[in-house]
């Protein structure tokens, strides 16, 4: 079936990539969101200090898609900042993941340097090896290492982040928190990493920035067809909400962990040494945020942000990580069963699958691909 025009539900970075490829085919979209805001949860403004806040939490681009990279720097420019975490251990400020330079950071040297040897003698270096994989040790040294690790960097971090214990959540997750076998501390190590340097709100706008594209905020999708009796019959539709709100929770409601921001400012130039810390065993918060590292701002004042996990409550919190499990795994699939001809689900929500904003990209641009070779 032919449909006049498109509708494209949300336009954080998956509405908008998909939005734009279609513009540029020729084909008019309606984008609408009922945020009162553009880009989703890559949302970002300056402050009145002008310092530019990621109002959901850090974000920070990384990618070895050269086509992904190539379609973004089309609606920005990138600095070149590469993103490191510190995480407090023992009242110790370290790297994270936990890699040799950690080693030297929290032992005597003598012991630092025996586990290094064992490490390189075991391992390949510039590996990653996920925490509950490294566990697997015989060798004392490395089990005794491989406890501590698991001890002051996941098991109290993953907890409090998922309110499970590690055991409980998918390898998916618990994959992303390794042991690096290496010296190098940049958490990410894609060839390509950065900002954008006037913001992800205007990298969006650029991208949405077309003639053939309508935007409409303040505007739920169950509102909006509710007006239109012939919605189904005229959209082909793009749907980046989460996929059991789209069919009223009929088999039941998908789990999602949110995150809870403290937004302070203070009085001083910088409130920490790096733009993310880590809290693994510390106080209920996981990690706190200090956006002026991100642009390099100019402030006499700073603004952090505590960041708190706590499960979704619907209409109380965000949706931000899918639980992915096996069981929630089949509910999802049991919604997708249902997926009307003319409907395409896409994105964090619309997948139910945790994205980084290259992978978002991505799926949204093989959608395209695959809908026009269809």
């Amino acid at each position: 079936m032919n449909y006049n025009k498109n509708l494209v539900i949300g336009c954080g970075l998956s509405g908008a990539v998909i939005a734009r490829l279609l513009a540029d085919n020729g084909e008019k979209v309606l984008v609408i969101d009922r945020k009162n805001h553009i880009a989703g949860n890559i949302y970002d403004y300056n402050n009145d200090n002008g310092i530019c806040i990621h109002k959901y939490g850090s974000h920070i681009f990384h990618t070895n898609n050269e086509k992904v990279w190539q379609f973004l720097n089309r609606f920005t420019s990138f600095n070149t900042y590469m993103h490191r975490v510190v995480a407090l251990i023992d009242g110790i400020e370290t790297t994270i993941p936990f890699n040799i330079n950690a080693l030297y950071d929290v032992f005597p040297h003598s012991l630092a340097k025996r586990l290094e040897e064992n490490l390189l003698n075991n391992f390949q270096y510039n590996t990653k090896v996920p925490i509950l994989e490294f566990q697997k040790q015989d060798d004392k040294d490395l089990k005794f290492l491989a406890d501590y690790i698991y001890e002051k960097v996941f098991l109290h971090y993953t907890a409090k982040q998922w309110g499970k214990n590690p055991n409980e959540i998918d390898s998916s997750v618990t994959a992303r928190v390794p042991v690096y076998i290496s010296k190098d501390n940049r958490y990410f190590q894609d060839k390509y990493q950065g900002i954008p340097l006037n913001g992800y709100t205007k990298m969006v706008e650029n991208i949405l920035n077309h003639q053939n594209i309508e935007i409409k905020l303040n505007t739920d999708f169950k509102e909006f067809a509710s007006e239109d009796s012939d919605l189904m019959n005229e959209y082909r539709i793009f749907y980046t909400g989460s996929i059991d709100e789209f069919f009223n929770y009929k088999y039941g409601m998908l789990p999602y962990r949110s995150v809870y921001f403290k937004f302070e400012t203070h009085n001083t130039e910088f409130y920490q040494k790096n733009s993310v810390v880590n809290y693994p065993c510390n106080y209920d918060f996981t990690r706190i945020h200090e956006y002026k590292y991100y642009l390099n701002d100019k402030s006499e004042k700073t603004v952090i942000a505590k960041e708190y996990s706590q499960y979704f409550e619907n209409g109380k919190n965000e949706r931000y990580y899918p639980i992915c499990n096996d069981e929630n795994i089949k509910l999802y699939e049991k919604y997708l069963k249902e997926r009307p001809q003319n409907v395409y689900f896409l994105g964090r929500l619309g997948d139910y699958r945790y994205y980084d904003m290259d992978k978002a990209a991505e799926r949204a641009m093989n959608l395209f691909k695959e809908i026009n070779n269809g």
